[in-house]
């Protein structure tokens, strides 16, 4: 599919990702949260990690103790994920292993029981899921999810992004709120306050909403980017 391989393309020869092996400080501050707000631990929790990447997020939550499983459509992030996996010592041979590396799409069908989770993470993943893709990735998010689970969302915002509103304006994308990245044809989609309010909020009560002014880099460039963080649980 398209969506493939502009994330194996991605991979290969980075323009807008990073290789790092720590989880950003969004994603830390809402592991913080859940252990001073909630008493949620990560040790022990069983964590799913929709669009792993190159598992900075999955490998430090295993390390924390936490049965992980990390979903990736690129197997050229998931062969990265595995190595840093085995040089963390957290996969190979005669390890019991808390971490899983699967290769699919977070936009279909995930082959997990109802409420197999008690944590949900993703990471600016979304972003690039066309609409019906979206329908079934936040049913099955909360299908698998337990009742209770929290579920962390960082994604594109509109409100008050200039870059944002200048690439809808000048290569906007097939649908909504999209656009089409220069240079490497992915298609993102970012989120009014409204728009991201009503989404989510028919399957998960939003326990915090913030906008955060992040940099991104693309193309050896720094961007200045917004973005939603929030902290939802199943309803």
């Amino acid at each position: 599919m398209a969506q493939e391989q502009v994330w194996e393309r991605e991979y290969q020869n980075s323009k807008l990702v990073t290789k790092d092996d720590r989880p950003q400080n969004d994603t830390l501050d809402f592991f913080k949260y859940l252990k001073r707000q909630k008493g949620v631990t990560l040790s022990g929790q069983r964590v799913l990690d929709l669009g792993c990447g190159t598992g900075r997020n999955t490998n430090y939550l295993a390390l924390e103790g936490a049965t992980v499983t990390g979903i990736e459509i690129s197997s050229t992030a998931l062969l990265l994920a595995a190595t840093r996996a085995k040089e963390l010592n957290l996969i190979g041979a005669g390890i019991e292993s808390n971490i899983d590396y699967i290769k699919g799409n977070i936009g279909a069908l995930l082959e997990f029981e109802n409420g197999e989770f008690d944590l949900i993470i993703d990471v600016t993943s979304s972003n690039s899921l066309s609409e019906n893709e979206r329908e079934i990735y936040i049913q099955e998010a909360h299908r698998v999810l337990k009742s209770g689970g929290n579920f962390f969302v960082k994604t594109l915002c509109k409100d008050g992004d200039h870059n944002a509103k200048n690439l809808i304006k000048l290569s906007p994308g097939p649908e909504t709120d999209t656009y089409v990245m220069p240079e490497i044809g992915l298609t993102e989609r970012v989120w009014s306050k409204e728009d991201f309010i009503a989404y989510y909020s028919h399957f998960f009560v939003i326990e915090k909403l913030e906008k955060k002014t992040n940099y991104s880099r693309f193309n050896g460039r720094s961007y200045k980017r917004n973005f939603w963080l929030a902290y939802m649980s199943k309803r």
